[in-house]
């Protein structure tokens, strides 16, 4: 006997699909898969769940949004893009990706992004480990008081908000908290070579959790923060340095 079809019924509003091909140019170019398989290939989350960014595309080509919001494969996915390098056709892929995380309920989404964005947002450093600006400060300036007694680095400077600066530079906010020794580096190599820089007292976490929880809203305000930030000191460039 034969087995019974499966029908896909028409669905009420919009779909991933729908969103992704309304937000991106040429709707991300999502009608022009071909099958190909080589995103998998290449995707270093393939296999996970049973679960590839082929099946990703197909699956919602076909309308099946449930089964996509039931996944947990949307954040073993490290959103890094390899898949839309390698497509022939350029599909964007993470873009799926990013709604089917957005169609979670934010308190069951993974709980390190969530404290990660959260701490984000409890001060105006915009720091995932909710580090303060004056902590920032301290730090910065111990850091800088040691370098400087290192032959051939004593006039270096960490300068925090230096107005007119060239350069406004974000950090990692691991670094000052947890490896504060990890900040010199790139302090010499900007000393060695005379750049005019500065951080920003607020707003200089360089990693956006927030992001990639797929808080819209969040992940503006943080964004917004920095760049407030500079165009505000007057900086010509702004250095992601995440």
């Amino acid at each position: 006997m034969a087995e019974e079809p499966l029908v896909l019924t028409k669905r009420e509003g919009k779909s991933f699909k729908d969103i992704v091909m309304e937000k991106l140019p040429d709707g991300g170019n999502l009608n022009a898969c071909l099958t190909c398989g080589t995103c998998a290939a290449g995707c270093p989350a393939t296999g996970l769940e049973g679960m590839d960014p082929r099946k990703v595309v197909r699956m919602a080509a076909l309308g099946m949004d449930e089964e996509l919001k039931k996944t947990p494969w949307a954040w073993m996915c490290s959103m890094c893009g390899r898949c839309v390098h390698a497509c022939p056709m350029n599909v964007n892929i993470p873009q799926l990706v990013y709604n089917m995380r957005a169609s979670w309920p934010r308190e069951q989404r993974p709980r390190g992004i969530l404290r990660s964005c959260d701490a984000a947002l409890s001060t105006d450093c915009g720091s995932a480990m909710a580090a303060r600006p004056e902590d920032f400060e301290f730090i910065v300036n111990d850091v800088a008081e040691a370098i400087r007694e290192q032959p051939g680095f004593e006039t270096l400077e960490a300068p925090i908000d230096k107005k007119g600066a060239y350069f406004c530079l974000n950090q990692n906010s691991r670094e000052p908290v947890t490896e504060p020794d990890e900040l010199g580096p790139l302090w010499k190599i900007l000393h060695i070579v005379g750049a005019d820089w500065t951080y920003p007292s607020k707003g200089w976490g360089g990693e956006n959790y927030c992001m990639f929880l797929a808080d819209d809203e969040a992940w503006k305000h943080l964004t917004k923060l920095a760049l407030d930030q500079a165009v505000e000191l007057g900086c010509k460039v702004f250095l992601n340095t995440e």
